[in-house]
């Protein structure tokens, strides 16, 4: 994992330990997986780009029902 071993992995949780406090890392880890969630339903969701010009009906400034 890139090159990374136990020790190393270790040290940079102390880091993180230190840095955040242990109350906020579920917090943090929450956040974290909602963003991958999130990221991953916008890539596999398709883009839907509405290009086709408006009608005369659409440009009367009136707002449609």
């Amino acid at each position: 994992m890139f090159g990374l071993g136990m020790p190393e992995l270790l040290v940079i949780l102390v880091i993180v330990v230190l840095l955040f406090g242990a109350n906020r890392l579920p917090e943090i880890g929450s956040g974290l997986g909602k963003a991958i969630r999130g990221f991953k339903k916008g890539v596999h969701e398709p883009t839907e780009l509405n290009v086709s010009p408006k009608s005369d009906s659409d440009q009367s400034g009136k707002p449609s029902a």
